[in-house]
Protein backbone atom coordinates (compact mmCIF):
# COMPACT_ATOMS: atom_id res chain seq x y z
CA UNK A 1 0.00 0.00 0.00
CA UNK A 2 3.18 2.12 1.03
CA UNK A 3 4.27 1.63 -3.12
CA UNK A 4 1.04 2.22 -4.15
CA UNK A 5 0.42 5.73 -2.02
CA UNK A 6 4.37 7.04 -3.14
CA UNK A 7 3.34 6.41 -6.93
CA UNK A 8 0.17 8.35 -6.98
CA UNK A 9 1.73 10.95 -4.81
CA UNK A 10 4.37 11.08 -6.83
CA UNK A 11 2.44 11.90 -9.99
CA UNK A 12 0.30 14.78 -7.87
CA UNK A 13 4.13 16.39 -7.66
CA UNK A 14 4.65 15.67 -11.20
CA UNK A 15 1.36 17.49 -12.46
CA UNK A 16 2.06 20.47 -9.63
CA UNK A 17 5.11 21.15 -11.73
CA UNK A 18 4.03 20.64 -15.46
CA UNK A 19 3.25 24.25 -16.35
CA UNK A 20 4.26 26.59 -19.09
CA UNK A 21 7.59 27.90 -18.66
CA UNK A 22 8.99 25.47 -16.58
CA UNK A 23 11.48 22.83 -18.01
CA UNK A 24 10.71 19.72 -18.63
CA UNK A 25 13.35 18.34 -15.91
CA UNK A 26 10.72 20.51 -13.44
CA UNK A 27 8.93 17.39 -13.61
CA UNK A 28 11.57 13.99 -13.21
CA UNK A 29 12.75 16.42 -10.04
CA UNK A 30 9.04 16.70 -8.32
CA UNK A 31 9.03 12.82 -9.26
CA UNK A 32 12.52 11.77 -7.76
CA UNK A 33 12.07 14.20 -4.46
CA UNK A 34 8.52 12.56 -3.93
CA UNK A 35 9.67 8.73 -3.99
CA UNK A 36 13.54 9.58 -2.28
CA UNK A 37 11.36 11.24 0.37
CA UNK A 38 9.21 8.09 0.82
CA UNK A 39 12.10 5.67 0.66
CA UNK A 40 11.67 3.66 -2.88
CA UNK A 41 13.34 3.75 -6.50
CA UNK A 42 12.37 5.44 -9.71
CA UNK A 43 12.63 2.61 -12.86
CA UNK A 44 14.60 5.57 -14.73
CA UNK A 45 14.54 3.29 -17.95
CA UNK A 46 11.12 3.50 -18.41
CA UNK A 47 9.26 7.87 -19.32
CA UNK A 48 6.81 9.49 -19.82
CA UNK A 49 6.50 11.20 -23.72
CA UNK A 50 4.90 13.88 -25.72
CA UNK A 51 1.36 13.04 -27.43
CA UNK A 52 0.15 14.07 -30.80
CA UNK A 53 -0.13 12.57 -34.57
CA UNK A 54 1.79 9.46 -32.61
CA UNK A 55 1.05 7.82 -29.10
CA UNK A 56 5.42 8.47 -28.01
CA UNK A 57 6.77 11.98 -29.43
CA UNK A 58 9.56 14.46 -27.98
CA UNK A 59 9.76 15.22 -25.41
CA UNK A 60 10.98 12.38 -23.50
CA UNK A 61 9.79 13.24 -19.30
CA UNK A 62 11.78 11.54 -17.41
CA UNK A 63 10.74 9.91 -13.91
CA UNK A 64 14.40 11.89 -12.20
CA UNK A 65 16.22 15.36 -12.29
CA UNK A 66 18.25 14.95 -15.91
CA UNK A 67 20.48 18.37 -16.20
CA UNK A 68 20.02 18.85 -19.67
CA UNK A 69 16.47 18.23 -20.02
CA UNK A 70 15.98 22.23 -19.99
CA UNK A 71 13.16 22.46 -22.57
CA UNK A 72 10.81 24.73 -21.34
CA UNK A 73 7.15 23.13 -21.68
CA UNK A 74 4.66 25.43 -23.36
CA UNK A 75 0.88 26.06 -23.34
CA UNK A 76 -1.03 23.13 -25.10
CA UNK A 77 1.37 20.92 -25.66
CA UNK A 78 0.10 17.05 -24.65
CA UNK A 79 2.29 15.00 -22.56
CA UNK A 80 2.11 11.73 -20.50
CA UNK A 81 3.06 11.89 -17.28
CA UNK A 82 3.88 8.37 -15.67
CA UNK A 83 5.74 7.76 -12.45
CA UNK A 84 6.75 4.31 -12.26
CA UNK A 85 8.22 3.55 -8.87
CA UNK A 86 9.92 0.43 -7.30
CA UNK A 87 10.61 -1.09 -4.10
CA UNK A 88 13.58 -2.32 -4.79
CA UNK A 89 17.31 -0.80 -5.27
CA UNK A 90 17.90 -1.18 -9.08
CA UNK A 91 16.77 1.77 -11.40
CA UNK A 92 16.48 -1.17 -14.07
CA UNK A 93 13.92 -3.46 -16.06
CA UNK A 94 13.78 -5.89 -17.91
CA UNK A 95 11.63 -7.54 -20.61
CA UNK A 96 10.03 -10.70 -19.75
CA UNK A 97 10.27 -14.09 -22.92
CA UNK A 98 7.03 -12.87 -23.75
CA UNK A 99 8.30 -9.89 -25.57
CA UNK A 100 5.68 -7.34 -23.43
CA UNK A 101 5.82 -7.71 -19.57
CA UNK A 102 8.54 -5.54 -17.98
CA UNK A 103 10.12 -6.70 -14.87
CA UNK A 104 12.66 -5.12 -12.13
CA UNK A 105 15.61 -6.38 -12.30
CA UNK A 106 15.90 -7.15 -8.44
CA UNK A 107 12.54 -8.73 -7.98
CA UNK A 108 11.28 -5.48 -6.57
CA UNK A 109 7.91 -4.61 -6.53
CA UNK A 110 6.70 -2.39 -8.74
CA UNK A 111 3.96 0.46 -9.21
CA UNK A 112 2.66 3.29 -12.43
CA UNK A 113 0.02 5.92 -12.07
CA UNK A 114 0.01 7.84 -15.65
CA UNK A 115 -2.38 10.47 -16.79
CA UNK A 116 -2.52 12.16 -20.24
CA UNK A 117 -2.14 16.32 -19.83
CA UNK A 118 -2.37 19.25 -21.56
CA UNK A 119 0.01 21.80 -20.58
CA UNK A 120 -1.51 25.47 -19.15
CA UNK A 121 0.16 28.42 -17.56
CA UNK A 122 -1.92 26.89 -14.30
CA UNK A 123 -2.57 23.05 -13.32
CA UNK A 124 -2.30 21.38 -16.06
CA UNK A 125 -5.61 20.03 -18.13
CA UNK A 126 -6.12 16.46 -17.42
CA UNK A 127 -7.36 14.22 -20.13
CA UNK A 128 -7.49 10.98 -19.02
CA UNK A 129 -9.57 9.85 -16.14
Amino acid sequence: MRLIECTEAALEAALAAAKAGHPVNAIGLAVETEVKRRGFTVLRELFGHGVGRAIHEDPNVPNYYRPADRKKLHEGLVIAIEPMVSTGRSHRVKTLRDGWTLSTTDGGLAAHFEHTVMITGGKPLILTA
